[in-house]
């Protein structure tokens, strides 16, 4: 997996034991019990119970297991009142949609970013690259959906450098503090008559309303069904309470080799840009670098992240601080929600699917065996046929790169009806059929592979393959 671009800036003052097949067995048996429980399922709504905190009407949920200390919130990019939000109908390609979005801080933030490695890269993320290089503060972010300014030469970076000049102007701050975004159809000019009007109106309707946060996370889909929000919180050493929260976007041409297609990031953390950027960067090659729709890697993949240090916690400038520690946890809980969101809503997919690498001798080889299952065709055609083809499986594990012994290897399917081993020591187990088709029937898959070669474990988030895929790409353009 290559590694990600970084942008370098100076920092502002602001289980080792190896698992035996018992316990993959538990570990299966647990996640299927919680399955129904799931915060990402359509019940946790249902679930939310008010936050302690006095200072604030936002709900919340307890967090998983491995991260006790992080809360999860409801209100999405609302749950920070420090940023203002809009999102407006420019009419760049879609009608009567929205599809440009604002992203506002009326107080400086660092600013930090990783981008796409596909050689062909969008008008946006290399002026966003550069720009981050800067070391400027920064106070907004623009984003635009159905064109992706990419493939556009010269006249695609006048367009980005004539938009942030205009959102400059309109929002009352320079040019060179407004990171911009774009997603849609490769290789047709921005109508940057559109993108200025487009822009007028975001800065006239910014909010920190939840509406206004909602329509923000409804500028940037493409043929995404539903927006992609969530929210954080985390307590300080000093006791204040810090909070991130994220939109993202994506449903095809979902590959990462970074980042995902697009995700937003706001925090009212105090923490340095050089830590900010260290957490992020380290954190996408287990959350959006672990997902795939349908194995491309887009031009304008970027995450970008913003901080304002309003939480009023001590700065964190120091890696070695226990708030850097839960900052870093909270914004993995983050990333990995906002990454399973856009791995379910891929095109025409029907279900999520989650292949859990255990016991591999690396993190590198969890990391590329994992991946590889749930982005083979061959596996999501056969989950979204209900069919348990424990061959397919293990012939994406075989070309991943990934270091196992074929003839030890553990693998079972799992859902909210039970669990189903297929493999056992490198051999095929007989197969209830019915229970097979009951248990793959459901939109939320599990498959476990026990390498049984170390202690290393990773996860990766994909989807089914259905017909609507094929159908929603064969005519994006039109």
């Amino acid at each position: 997996m290559s590694k990600s671009k970084q942008t370098a800036q100076t920092p502002n003052a602001t289980s080792n034991a190896r698992a035996t097949t018992t316990s993959l067995a538990t570990t299966a048996s647990s996640i299927v019990k919680k399955a129904a429980k799931s915060v990402l399922t359509k019940k946790a709504a249902k679930d939310f119970v008010k936050s302690p905190a006095k200072s604030t009407a936002d709900k919340s949920v307890p967090q998983a297991s491995k991260a006790p200390n992080i809360k999860l919130l409801r209100s999405g990019l609302a749950a920070l009142p420090s940023f203002q939000y809009s999102g407006i109908e420019a009419g760049i390609k879609y009608k009567k949609r929205k599809d440009m979005s604002l992203i506002f801080s009326p107080y400086p933030c660092v600013g930090a970013g990783v981008f796409t490695t596909n050689k062909v890269r969008a008008a946006c993320v290399e002026y966003d690259e550069q720009i981050l290089k800067k070391r400027h503060m920064f106070h907004a972010i623009v984003a635009n959906a159905g064109n992706a300014n990419a493939c556009t030469g010269a006249q695609g970076e006048k367009a980005c450098k004539e938009s942030a000049i205009t959102a400059g102007a309109l929002l009352g701050i320079e040019p060179q503090q407004i990171l911009l975004s774009s997603t849609g159809v490769i290789g047709v000019q921005l109508p940057l008559d559109r993108v200025k009007k487009g822009i007028a109106l975001l800065s006239q309707h910014k909010a920190s309303t939840r509406e206004a946060a909602k329509a923000a996370a409804q500028g940037i889909m493409t043929t995404d069904l539903v927006e992609k929000e969530a929210a954080v919180e985390f307590v300080a050493s000093n006791g204040k309470r810090v909070r991130l929260a994220g939109i993202a976007k994506g449903s095809g041409m979902i590959h990462p080799n970074m980042a995902t297609m697009l995700c937003f990031i706001i925090t009212d953390c105090a923490i340095s840009q050089k830590l900010l950027q260290k957490a992020l960067k380290k954190d996408v090659k287990d959350s959006f670098n672990m997902i795939s729709v349908d194995g491309d890697t887009s031009t304008n993949d970027m995450v970008l992240a913003l901080a304002n240090a309003r939480a009023k916690n001590p700065p964190i400038i120091c890696e070695k601080d226990t708030d850097y520690k839960l900052f870093a946890k909270a914004l993995a809980t983050l990333t990995t929600i906002l990454a399973k969101k856009v791995a379910s809503d891929g095109e025409g997919a029907t279900k999520l699917i989650t292949a859990h690498c255990h016991n591999a001798r690396s993190k590198k080889d969890a990391r590329k065996i994992a991946k590889s299952v749930i982005s083979s065709s061959l596996v999501k055609a056969a989950m979204f046929g209900n069919d348990a083809n424990w061959g397919r499986i293990l012939c994406a594990m075989g070309y991943s790169g990934g270091e196992f012994d074929p003839n030890v290897v553990d693998v079972t399917i799992a859902s909210a009806v039970g669990e189903l081993p297929i493999m056992r020591d490198g051999k095929a187990q007989a197969i209830d059929e019915k229970l097979a088709k009951r248990l793959l029937g459901k939109k939320e898959l599990d498959i476990f592979i026990d390498c049984k070669s170390g202690s290393k474990n990773a996860r990766a988030y994909g989807c089914d393959l259905s017909y609507d895929y094929v159908r929603i790409n064969a005519d994006y353009r039109s």
